[in-house]
């Protein structure tokens, strides 16, 4: 189908619709765009759509980094996003409304070094130069938040409707699935109208978080997009039921951390999975690929952990990991090999908090991975029961260091270009200073009458 024709059958289809956000992911994660009314989208389809460079070097508040090159320097030029295929899709949440992702290309100008899809995009195109076609699935977890409480300054798990207060983990309650039954339901049914793969949920441990699994894809781009589109649809419904859908890594200090765990592997050119082996610990190839993340995690943290909040999940006995190692159907480890049928094997990366970019930490998987084929890179043997007790160098959990390694990696360098790099690394030290410049709450407890 042309971009013209989907767009046509779309209005078609679609007769209602008065209003249509088109959206761009920005580098920190942020979904950024326009609203349009509907007879402005063929334009986009035939043109795309202008937007400030600028939209690319704010931080996750919204505030201009000018260290990025991107605003005053090149005059804040406009560049021009276009329709990603398959997208463009009614928000059901949102009476006679509908959605279209966007993307800058290579030759929009300076704002396509910084683009978030286009770096894996990038990554991914030269994986299959190599015979490696990247399969990938996406799991993101949330909490569920009172939205009242909210307004009020309080950051409580939300009650669900006929449901009772819970303060206990209850993890694989079916009780709270019960109890959370109506925002489901709604959840499913939009998911099934925009196409997204939604498939088993599950209550996580802690009161009011869920994890609801995403279908593997064959295309990695597709399963990416499908992730950024199911994010913006969990919050879209969770408002409609009076609740916040939060994807910060760590909402609460004494309940567990939401992660994005990423399920990997390499396809041929005909569909044939590289890493199917009668072996559960997978093949050599699939250990050089385990072996490449390991060795590159603290390059890439800073996108893996790319807030203050995301290094405040990472402690031992969480479902958290600590160090870069690997397993075979363990969840105490980083890198984790799951149980299944020898033609299923593959990896689940667990790293990444639910607040990473779901495109930059797709590409660092992929790009690590890629490294260690290429370098045959051995991981060591894989770890055997309480990978927590293991005594190996743990990850890099402060934001400082992530963002000194990731600025001096060559490795990060060669994968998603200089370009990258300069706009990503003066967003995240703008963002670290400006954080860090502010006083809080626990400042006062901690040194008010004791300092």
């Amino acid at each position: 189908m042309t971009a013209t024709a989907e767009l046509d059958a779309f209005l078609s289809a679609n007769p209602d619709i008065e209003f249509v956000y088109v959206i761009l992911t920005d580098p920190v994660g942020v979904s950024r765009g326009k609203g349009l009314r509907p007879h402005e989208l063929r334009s986009v389809f035939e043109n795309g759509r202008a937007f400030p460079a600028s939209i690319f070097s704010l931080t996750v508040l919204g505030e201009d980094v000018e260290e990025a090159g991107l605003l005053w320097d090149i005059g804040d030029q406009d560049c021009f996003a276009f329709p990603i295929p398959g997208t463009l899709k009614r928000s059901p949440w949102l009476e006679k409304s509908a959605q279209l992702l966007l993307g800058f290309r290579a030759d929009s100008g300076p704002v396509s070094v910084a683009d978030p899809r286009l770096r894996l995009q990038t990554i991914c195109d030269r994986m299959k130069g190599d015979g490696f076609h990247p399969v990938l699935a996406v799991e993101l977890e949330f909490y569920l938040l009172d939205k009242d409480a909210a307004r009020d300054g309080r950051i409580v798990p939300a009650t669900a409707p006929g449901g009772l207060y819970n303060d206990q983990p209850h993890v694989y309650s079916i009780q709270e699935l019960d109890d959370y039954a109506p925002f489901l339901r709604d959840l499913y049914a939009a998911c099934d109208e925009q196409k997204l793969p939604a498939e088993s949920v599950i209550s996580e441990y802690a009161p009011g978080q869920m994890e609801i699994t995403l279908t593997h894809r064959a295309d990695a781009l597709n399963a990416v997009d499908e992730a950024i589109q199911y994010k913006h649809l969990v919050k879209g419904i969770a408002e409609e039921h009076g609740m916040i859908a939060c994807f910060m890594a760590k909402p609460f200090a004494e309940s567990a951390g939401s992660g994005m765990h990423l399920h990997v592997s390499l396809n041929d050119a005909k569909g044939n999975n590289h890493f199917a082996s009668d072996d559960p610990a997978g093949n050599a190839l699939l250990r050089h690929a385990v072996g490449g993340m390991a060795r590159t995690i603290d390059d890439a943290m800073a996108i893996f952990a790319p807030n203050a909040n995301s290094y405040r999940r990472f402690r031992r006995k969480t479902y958290a990991p600590v160090a870069p190692t690997w397993g075979v159907n363990n969840r105490t480890v980083s890198f984790r090999v799951p149980a299944g049928p020898p033609q299923t094997r593959h990896v689940e990366h667990r790293i990444c908090g639910a607040d990473a970019n779901p495109y930059l930490a797709s590409a660092a998987v992929l790009a690590g991975m890629h490294h260690g084929i290429k370098n045959q890179i051995d991981p060591g043997p894989p770890v055997t029961g309480n990978g927590y007790d293991r005594n190996v160098d743990a990850l890099t959990i402060n934001w400082f260091d992530a963002l000194d390694a990731f600025e001096a990696s060559t490795f990060v360098r060669d994968y998603f270009g200089p370009g990258f790099v300069r706009v990503f690394s003066a967003i995240k030290r703008a963002e670290c200073d400006r954080f860090f410049a502010q006083v809080t709450d626990l400042d006062y407890r901690w040194s008010l009458r004791t300092a």
